[in-house]
């Protein structure tokens, strides 16, 4: 059995989050000693992963719960489930895309601030620099 602070540490999560996860009923199988603190075997860690991976796909809590109450009815919630799961992963393919987007345009910005550390080119990525022509170009 592991503590709040073993299970936080153990799936990179805030001792905060695994309380409110707890407390939210995304966890059934959580139990408490007998102080009431919580505790948590292997199956717990596996609902709050689930939680922790569907809860950084943008999904609610409200809707996290209603997929851990579809997986307690059993096996005639399995469609409704995967269902869930492929809105979710397209959710997901969506965020990696535009992390790629962000990751390429902080390259392009890290190659501009080279070109002016190497002199290749002038110093134009401070906007206070800016002539007053320039102003409604488009800067790095």
């Amino acid at each position: 059995m592991y503590t709040v602070k073993e299970v936080a540490k153990m799936l990179d999560l805030t001792e905060h989050t695994v309380r409110y996860h707890t407390d939210k009923g995304l966890v059934p199988s959580v139990q408490r000693d007998i102080n009431n603190n919580r505790l948590f075997d292997d199956e717990s860690l596996n609902w709050l992963t689930a939680a922790k991976f569907l809860k950084q796909c943008g999904m609610s809590i409200k809707d996290i719960k209603r997929f851990v109450d579809l997986c307690l009815e059993g096996v005639s919630t399995i469609q409704e489930r995967y269902e869930i799961i492929l809105k979710q992963k397209a959710v997901a393919l969506a965020q990696v895309e535009e992390a790629k987007r962000s990751v390429k345009y902080l390259e392009d910005k890290a190659k501009h601030y080279l070109d002016v550390i190497n002199a290749v080119i002038t110093d134009d990525t401070n906007p206070g620099k800016w002539s007053n022509r320039n102003h409604t170009q488009t800067h790095h």
